[in-house]
């Protein structure tokens, strides 16, 4: 899986929303790859929208991580992202536009599929068009998505949870397998971190959803 740590599109929050990840993940049996894409935002990138050559970066690892599939021991049709923050947008941008590149091919990596074969989404930003209850400009849900996982907390002031659910009931309309999870008293930040609070369930209820759609194996009896 691949990993996009938040951040604003400006840093990339490493430890919180990468390297503790990729431990959750590994506990899963899942190899966890952290996506170091382009920050701080170039001169020609606007402060209010997300920036363009992180989709860039994030559209080669896909392909990249899939041309090494056999090298590296890892299924080349069970290669997802996890995105926090403006990592989950990034995240679902590359779920949704995987049918043009954004950026000219310059070898044959980039003849293999960019295409995440899901993705899940925590507190994502950028997701909701400013001022009104649609989705970003830009974001375009095709029939082909693959499958969304969708957690937010509900008194996030830095995205709120409307981002998620604009997106949960676009995904609906385009007959994107999705499920999303609003917890309440919840805010930003959380990562994996476990907790008193149910917050912290949603890397649990994340395995079920896998394990559902057939990318986890299940459980063993014991």
């Amino acid at each position: 899986m691949l990993i996009c740590p938040g951040g604003g599109y400006w840093n990339l929050y490493w430890q919180l929303e990468g390297e503790e990840v990729a431990a959750w993940l590994n506990s899963l049996g899942v190899t966890g790859i952290i996506l170091k894409y382009r920050v701080p935002r170039r001169p020609d990138e606007p402060e209010a929208e997300p920036a363009r050559r992180p989709l860039q970066d994030a559209q080669r690892a896909i392909s990249l991580v899939r041309s090494k599939a056999s090298d590296w021991g890892i299924d080349p049709r069970q290669i997802g992202m996890v995105g926090f923050s403006a990592g989950g947008h990034l995240a679902i941008a590359t779920a949704t536009s995987y049918e043009k590149r954004m950026y000219q091919p310059i070898d044959d990596v980039d003849k293999i599929s960019c295409r995440p074969d899901f993705a899940i989404l925590v507190y994502s930003g950028y997701l909701k068009a400013k001022d009104k209850d649609a989705l970003a400009p830009g974001l375009v849900i095709p029939g082909g998505t693959p499958p969304i996982f969708l957690a937010h907390g509900g008194d996030d002031i830095i995205s709120s949870p409307e981002h998620s659910v604009l997106l949960y009931l676009a995904l609906e309309r385009a007959k994107v397998p999705a499920e999303l999870h609003i917890y309440a008293g919840a805010a930003h930040d959380f990562g994996v971190r476990t907790s008193d609070h149910p917050y912290s369930t949603w890397t649990e209820s994340c395995a079920r959803w896998l394990r559902h759609q057939g990318f986890l194996e299940p459980r063993p009896n014991k």
